[in-house]
Parts: structure tokens; sequence; C-alpha cells
């Protein structure tokens, strides 16, 4: 969560809202549909049986979002996933501000 917080006020930082966090993939999936947000950004890794790139599998069916991913690991496997997710950019963790930055500027 202290993770969650310090992306929270990057992003804040940058001048955008956050209208909502979540720590599982049905979680994303409910906040998505509720507030349709102009961007998601996504960890891949996530609480429960569900990980982010499944979780934005299921919310691009129900919204046009734009996604970025985060990750702590940028392995092929899940990059190649993703890819079919047609995301706009993915982070590798840790990162900074300016990395936000530049991915946030791509959409």
């Amino acid at each position: 969560m202290i993770i969650s917080l310090v992306i929270e006020n990057m992003v804040k930082e940058l001048g955008h809202d956050v209208v909502g966090k979540a720590t599982s993939g049905e979680e994303a999936i409910r906040l998505a549909s509720e507030q349709s947000p102009d961007l998601v950004l996504m960890d891949i890794r996530l609480k429960g049986d569900m990980d982010g790139i499944e979780a934005v599998t299921e919310i691009k069916q129900q919204i046009s979002t734009a996604v970025i991913y985060l990750t702590g690991n940028s392995d092929r496997v899940n990059y190649e996933r993703a890819k079919e997710t047609e995301f706009i950019d993915l982070i590798t963790k840790p990162f900074t501000i300016s990395d936000l930055t530049r991915s946030l500027e791509l959409v």
C-alpha cells in the first residue's frame, strides 16, 4: 500500500486525478466499470487469482481506456501477453516521476 500511495502522489503531482485504487483484478474491473477512467495504471502482479493483464483484458471489454502497466519484472512472456491489450507503455519498477511523466505524455 505504501507504493500505491507514492504512485498516487506522483500522479496527483503531475496534475491528474486518481479515481480509485484496487489491489485485486476483480476490484480493478469493478472500479474501472464504475468510474470509466481515461487511463488505467495497472500493476501486472495483483493479489488473488487474476493478474493485471487479465484484469485489463476484462476492463477493455467494458470500456475504452488507455493503459500503462507497472511491473517489477519485465520478462518476455508477460510483455507478449500485455501486447495483446494494446497498452501505451510498460514501466519497470522502481521508477521515477520522470519515467511516469514520459509515459503519461504518450497518452
